[in-house]
C-alpha cells in the first residue's frame, strides 16, 4: 500500500467529494491503521483486525465515492457488492462467499497489469523479431514470400556465410522499416495461441454461484495448446504479438501468490444498500434476503477461510465498508453480531445548495468540467457564469426538495437536461463560444421547473 498520512488521504479525496468530513476522516484511520498493522511484529501483527466502517446517509452524498476512490488511492484490491443480490444458503441467488472471489479477480487482474507493465519492452522486442520472421518467411514455408517483390530479394544460391550475412540484412531493414511504421498497412500471415476456450459452468453445493472452469487449464498438462494461423495488418500483428509475448514473460504463479496477499493484507470490499437486509420487524411470508442473508455474511466479516479457484482466502484482514441510507430500517435492525463487526459509524449529511455549488466547480471531474471537454471536442468552448452554477445549483437542489432526494445525482439529471439542445446541435456549431447564464438555465430547464413546480421559488 502507498504510504499516506490521514491528513493526505483527505486531501486527495477533497479533489473529487465534497464536504463528508466525519467520513473522509474514518476512512483515513482505518487506511493509515493498516499501514500501521504491516509494520508489527509478525507475532503481534495477525491479532490486529481492521476497524470496519458503516455509512449511514441518504442517496447521493459521496459514500460508494469514498469508498471507491480510497482503494485506487492505495492501490488496493477492492470490490463493490450489493447486499441485495444475495440471499440465504438454500435459495436461488448469489451465494456470500462470491464477494471475496470477486475481490480475489480483482487483485489477480491489477497485480497482472502490473507485472505486465515491468516485461513490456522486453515483450516488444522479442516480438518484433517473431515478426519479422513471419515477413521473410522463416516461421513458415511459402512458395512465394510477398514481401521478396518489396525488398528486391537476391534469389541467387550463395555461400552459408553470404547467405546469413543478407539474411542478417533483410532483418536489419525490416526492422528500420517496421520502426518507422513503413510496413503497417501490409498484411502478414501469424501464427497465435487459440485462447477461445470452452467454458465448463457448474454450480456449488454451497448456493447457487456459478464457477467458470476452464477447460485447458484442467487439461494444460495433458493436451497441447492450439494454434491458429491469422491474416492480420502488420500494425495489429505488432500488437497482438506483444500481448502474447508479455502474457508468456510473466509467471502466473508468481502472480496468483501475491494477489492472494494483497487481497487478505489490503482488500477492500464495499457493501451497499446494507439497511436493505435489516429487519424492521416480522413479516408475513419468508424473508430470506434479510437475516438469514446477515447470518451468511457475518462469518465472512468475522474471518473465515473461503476457497475459490485460486486457492483458499482468509478473510481476517480484509477492510470491510457497509453503507446503506437507513431510512425505514436503522443500524439497530441488523442482529447484533453484525453490529459488532463495524466498530467505526459515519453518519453522512444530505447536500446542501451551497455543497452543490462546490461540486459544480471544485472537483477535479466536476460536471461543468466533463461538459467543458466533451463539447470542446467539437470546437466549442463553454464559459459559465456564476449565477449559472447557482442556478443549476438550486434547481437541483429544489427538485430533491419537492420529489425524491438523490443527492448529486441529481446534478447529472439537470446537466444533461441543461445541455440536450447544445449537445444535438454541437456539430453546426464548432468554433463558437457559448457563454452558460441564469437566463440560459432558467430558459432550458423551465419544463423541469414546471414539472417540479420549482418556478415559484426561484423565479
Amino acid at each position: 500500500m502507498k504510504n499516506y498520512t490521514p491528513k493526505e488521504i483527505v486531501e486527495e479525496l477533497d479533489k473529487y467529494i465534497v464536504g463528508q468530513k466525519e467520513a473522509k476522516k474514518s476512512v483515513a484511520v482505518a487506511l493509515r491503521n493498516r499501514y500501521r498493522r504491516n509494520l508489527l511484529p509478525d507475532d503481534f501483527k495477525e491479532e490486529v483486525t481492521p476497524k470496519n466502517i458503516i455509512m449511514v446517509g441518504p442517496t447521493g452524498v459521496g459514500k460508494t465515492e469514498i469508498a471507491r476512490r480510497i482503494a485506487k488511492l492505495v492501490e488496493a484490491p477492492f470490490v463493490k457488492v450489493e447486499a441485495t443480490k444475495f440471499t440465504e444458503v438454500g435459495y436461488v441467488g448469489r451465494d456470500v462467499d462470491s464477494m471475496v472471489r470477486d475481490l480475489i479477480e480483482a487483485a489477480v487482474r491489477m497485480v497482472k497489469e502490473e507485472k505486465l507493465k515491468k516485461v513490456t519492452e522486453k515483450a516488444k522486442k522479442i516480438a518484433e523479431d517473431r515478426l519479422i520472421d513471419y515477413i521473410i518467411g522463416k516461421r513458415k514455408k511459402q512458395t512465394k514470400n510477398p514481401f521478396e517483390v518489396l525488398f528486391n530479394y537476391p534469389s541467387a544460391e550463395k555461400s552459408e556465410e553470404t547467405e546469413e550475412e543478407s539474411m542478417q540484412y533483410k532483418r536489419e531493414e525490416i526492422r528500420q522499416k517496421l520502426r518507422n511504421g513503413e510496413l503497417d498497412n501490409y498484411v502478414v500471415e501469424i501464427e497465435v495461441t487459440d485462447t477461445s476456450t470452452p467454458m465448463l459452468e457448474m454450480y456449488t453445493n454451497l448456493g447457487s454461484e456459478e464457477m467458470n472452469i476452464n477447460l485447458q487449464d484442467i487439461f494444460a498438462d495433458i493436451l497441447p495448446k492450439k494454434k491458429k494461423i491469422k491474416k492480420v495488418p502488420v500494425y495489429e500483428a505488432k500488437r497482438i504479438l506483444e500481448s502474447e509475448e508479455a502474457q508468456n514473460l510473466i509467471d502466473m504463479d508468481e502472480v496468483i501468490e501475491e494477489a492472494i496477499k494483497r487481497a487478505e493484507d489490503d482488500g477492500i470490499i464495499f457493501i451497499d444498500e446494507i439497511d436493505k437486509i435489516a429487519s424492521s420487524g416480522y413479516t408475513a411470508g419468508p424473508d430470506v434476503s434479510r437475516e438469514g442473508v446477515q447470518r451468511d455474511i457475518l462469518p465472512i466479516i468475522e474471518g473465515c477461510t473461503v476457497m475459490t479457484k485460486y486457492g483458499p482466502v482468509k478473510t481476517d484482514h480484509i477492510l470491510f465498508i457497509a453503507a446503506g441510507a437507513f431510512n425505514v430500517a436503522k443500524v439497530t435492525d441488523l442482529i447484533p453480531e453484525l453490529q459488532g463487526r463495524f466498530p467505526v459509524r459515519v453518519n453522512l449529511k444530505p447536500l446542501t445548495k451551497e455543497d452543490f455549488i462546490r461540486i459544480l466547480k471544485e472537483p477535479k471531474n466536476a460536471l461543468t468540467k466533463q461538459y467543458q471537454e466533451l463539447l470542446r471536442t467539437e470546437g466549442i468552448e463553454v464559459k459559465y457564469t456564476d449565477e449559472a452554477i447557482e442556478a443549476i445549483a438550486e434547481v437541483a437542489y429544489l427538485i430533491n426538495q419537492q420529489s425524491e432526494d438523490i443527492g448529486a445525482r441529481r446534478l447529472h439529471t439537470v446537466m444533461e437536461k441543461l445541455f440536450e439542445e447544445l449537445s444535438f446541435n454541437a456539430p453546426e456549431l464548432g468554433g463558437q463560444q457559448i457563454v452558460i447564464t441564469e437566463e440560459y438555465v432558467k430558459e432550458q430547464l423551465k419544463d423541469s421547473l414546471n414539472k417540479y413546480e420549482v418556478n415559484k421559488y426561484i423565479l
